[in-house]
């Protein structure tokens, strides 16, 4: 008789991860001791940490941290309802209010998760009878969300506007709604959303922005790749998460009232899951005062990742087509990258290596990523470390 187990036993992801184990070369669930933020503690060793999506460095604020115990004092740990029933407060709403207007839209919601966000969104508004166009690169939710939304998916290759208008020439007949990141989780590059936006408008799709790593870092005051490309008006949906530049956990899809009231009433990651807590609420408003008041965080990570991207470049690195934070280091063989990301590892540089299926076949990378608390000596010794070791292994 069958065993629903036995998938287990020959499980090739499974089987590799426990030769990485044997190996040495296993990168991942690294129980972190002790983080500051640019500074974390792995197995008793003090490591520069460049694997983070603390981008603003916001976690350690003192007005952030003040507020989120501030909160717990006053509210307790938890909400234990959902924000459809007892589990909605004040504090929530002002969120909304501030988030909507931060994002230049009528209305916001907030989720328990930026995955939630996503398939809360999706699923509320997508059904059968229509269809989801997405780019090759989206990020894994929401290609879960459009799954479980039960709609017709389909895919145009990475940036591609050719491929793009192929497909809503091909669906003309039928509702759509073109998905994409405003930054690329992997690649650090942008969506071109001004081509993107036009081809909606003449052919009448609806247009979705993930800016889950664009929110905090990109446009004027962080405010998202829809103000980097100043299209605000022109996206649709909004979707951002708090668990990078909000130092927080949770997420938030923003656009036109009327279509935040029906997501609110049909999302279904809302309405059975219990809200945000305190703690993470008031740690997202506390982040958004320190924005707003004090630009400095947004244009100091833009400084410091820059210097790293050009300075990578320069000693024969290829990292894509980054404009971001996010800085990737493309090698290809996924065994080279454990090698590398190892010896980075020894070396005192805690980054992380992305295998397949993370990005596709002989794509393998490392990826980087910075933030505006990075000193300029944290920076000097990454470069240093991935000149001795790009050198050693052969990579440049």
């Amino acid at each position: 008789m069958p065993d629903l187990f036995d998938k287990i036993a020959t499980d090739p992801v499974l089987q590799q991860a426990r030769l990485s184990r044997e190996q040495g070369y296993y990168p991942y669930f690294k129980p972190l001791s002790e983080t500051e933020g640019t500074d974390v503690v792995v197995d008793g060793r003090r490591l520069i940490m460049i694997g983070s999506n603390n981008y603003l460095g916001l976690t350690t604020h003192p007005k952030v941290r003040q507020a989120a115990i501030d909160a717990i004092k006053q509210y307790g740990t938890s909400c234990t309802g959902s924000r459809f029933l007892n589990g909605t407060l004040e504090m929530h709403k002002e969120l909304e209010r501030r988030l909507a207007k931060f994002l230049g839209k009528e209305s916001a919601i907030i989720f328990g998760t930026g995955y939630q966000s996503n398939l809360g969104a999706i699923t509320a508004l997508m059904g059968r009878s229509d269809i989801a166009i997405c780019d090759k690169e989206v990020h894994a939710c929401i290609v879960d969300a459009v799954r479980m939304a039960g709609c017709e998916m389909k895919r145009f290759r990475h940036n591609d506007m050719n491929d793009l208008e192929r497909l809503l020439k091909e669906t003309a007949s039928s509702p759509r709604m073109v998905l994409l990141d405003g930054v690329y989780s992997m690649g650090g590059d942008l969506a071109p959303l001004p081509e993107i936006v036009a081809l909606c408008k003449q052919y009448g799709a609806r247009l979705f922005v993930d800016d889950a790593h664009g929110i905090g870092v990109m446009g004027q005051g962080g405010r998202g790749t829809h103000f980097h490309f100043d299209c605000v008006d022109d996206v649709d949906l909004v979707m951002g998460t708090f668990s990078k530049s909000f130092a927080s956990l949770g997420g938030v899809i923003a656009g036109d009232a009327d279509v935040m009231d029906f997501i609110q009433h049909h999302a279904r990651s809302l309405i059975f899951s219990a809200s945000m807590p305190p703690a993470n609420t008031a740690t997202v408003l506390a982040c958004l005062d320190v924005i707003e008041e004090d630009p400095s965080y947004v244009q100091r990570v833009h400084m410091q990742s820059t210097k790293v991207r050009d300075g990578l470049r320069a000693l024969g690195f290829n990292c894509g087509e980054s404009v971001t934070p996010i800085v990737p280091v493309f090698i290809g063989d996924e065994m080279k990258t454990l090698m590398i990301w190892k010896a980075l590892y020894e070396y005192g540089i805690y980054v992380n290596p992305v295998l397949p299926p993370g990005v596709p076949p002989s794509k393998s990378l490392l990826r980087t990523s910075y933030m505006a608390t990075h000193t300029d000596d944290h920076i000097a010794k990454v470069l240093a470390a991935f000149e001795v070791v790009g050198k050693a292994t052969g990579l440049i």
